[in-house]
C-alpha cells in the first residue's frame, strides 16, 4: 500500500475499534427509550459538530460552497440526492443498532457488523465497480461461513443483523461517491437533515425534557465520541481506500463487541461461535493480506 494511503487505512482501523465499545454506553441507557436515545444523540450531535465547524474548519466549508456554486444544478440536485438517500440509511441504522443492543441482545447488534462487510464489499464490486481478487473473493467465504455457523441460533436476531448490516452498507456505498465535498461538512449536513427527519417524531412523542445527569452525560459520549469521531474517521478512510476494503475493516467492530459482551456484560458464549469469530479474524487477515505485506515491508525498510 503506498504510503499516502495508510492514514486512510489506519483511520478506517481506528473509527471501527472506537465502535466496538458503543454498547457500554448504550447499556446505560437501557432504562430509556430507543427513539428518546436517538433523538437526543442526534440533536446533541448537530450542536457539537457545528460549532467544531464554525470553530476550527470554517476554510473547509467556505471551500464546500465554492465548489457548489461553480458545480451545474443537475450535480447539486445529485448531490441533495446522495444527502437525503444517505441520511436516511445512516439515521434507520443508528435507531435499529439502539433498539438491538437495548431490547434484542448484544451479539444480535455486533453479528449485524459481521454481515455488513458482506454486503459492503458486493455492493462496492456490483454498483461502484470495485474489483476483488481470488483472494478477496476467499476471504469472504470464509466470513460467509463464519456468519453461518452464528446464524444457527436465533432468527430474529438474525434478522436484525441483516437490516442494521444493509442499512449501513448501502450509506458507506453511497459516501464512495461523494469525494469533491470535506467529510466533516458532509456528516454535519446529514445530521442537520436527521434532525428535520426526527423533529415531528419527537415534537409529537415528547413528554418532558430529560433532567438526568446519568443521561446527559451518556448523551454527549455517544454524539461526541461514538459518533462523530468514528464516523469521520470512516467517511475519510473512504478517501483513500475503496468501500470494499473499509467494509471488511468493519469486522474489527464485532470482534471487539463481542469481546465486551463476554467479559463485560458477562454474556455466554460457546464453543461453535468461538470458533465462528476465529474464522472471522481469519476472513480479515486474508482479505487485507496485501495491505498487511505492504505495512510490514515499508516499516521494514525504514528500520
Amino acid at each position: 500500500m503506498p504510503k499516502s494511503n495508510l492514514r486512510y487505512f489506519f483511520a478506517g482501523i481506528l473509527s471501527f475499534a472506537i465502535w466496538g465499545f458503543f454498547s457500554i454506553p448504550l447499556r446505560n441507557l437501557k432504562a430509556f427509550p430507543s427513539e428518546e436515545i436517538l433523538y437526543y444523540r442526534i440533536f446533541t450531535s448537530l450542536i457539537f459538530i457545528w460549532l467544531a465547524i464554525l470553530v476550527f474548519r470554517r476554510k473547509e466549508l467556505k471551500k464546500d460552497l465554492v465548489y457548489l456554486s461553480f458545480i451545474t444544478n443537475r450535480e447539486r440536485r445529485n448531490i441533495l440526492l446522495q444527502l437525503i438517500g444517505s441520511t436516511l440509511l445512516l439515521t434507520s441504522n443508528w435507531y435499529t443498532y439502539i433498539y438491538a443492543v437495548n431490547n434484542v441482545s448484544l451479539q444480535s447488534a455486533a453479528f449485524a457488523y459481521m454481515v455488513c462487510p458482506l454486503i459492503t464489499a458486493f455492493g462496492g464490486f456490483l454498483i461502484l465497480k470495485e474489483s476483488l481478487s481470488r483472494l478477496k473473493l476467499i476471504s469472504l467465504g470464509i466470513a460467509l461461513l463464519s456468519i453461518l455457523l452464528l446464524a444457527t441460533g436465533s432468527f430474529v436476531e438474525v434478522l436484525w443483523s441483516v437490516i442494521i448490516a444493509s442499512l449501513y452498507a448501502f450509506y458507506l456505498i453511497i459516501q464512495r461517491k461523494m469525494q469533491h465535498l470535506d467529510k466533516l461538512n458532509v456528516l454535519a449536513v446529514q445530521i442537520g437533515f436527521a434532525v428535520i427527519l426526527m423533529l415531528p417524531f419527537y415534537l409529537l412523542k415528547h413528554e418532558g425534557f430529560p433532567q438526568d445527569l446519568w443521561f446527559w452525560g451518556n448523551i454527549t459520549l455517544i454524539a461526541v465520541f461514538f459518533t462523530i469521531i468514528p464516523l469521520f474517521l470512516s467517511l475519510y478512510a473512504l478517501i483513500g481506500i475503496p468501500s470494499s476494503t473499509l467494509g471488511i475493516i468493519i469486522y474489527i467492530n464485532p470482534i471487539i463487541a463481542f469481546t465486551v459482551a463476554i467479559f463485560y456484560f458477562d454474556e455466554h458464549v460457546d464453543a461453535h461461535q468461538l470458533f465462528a469469530y476465529l474464522l472471522l479474524l481469519l476472513s480479515v487477515v486474508v482479505f487485507n493480506w496485501a495491505m498487511i505485506k505492504d505495512i510490514f515491508t515499508f516499516k521494514g525498510k525504514n528500520i
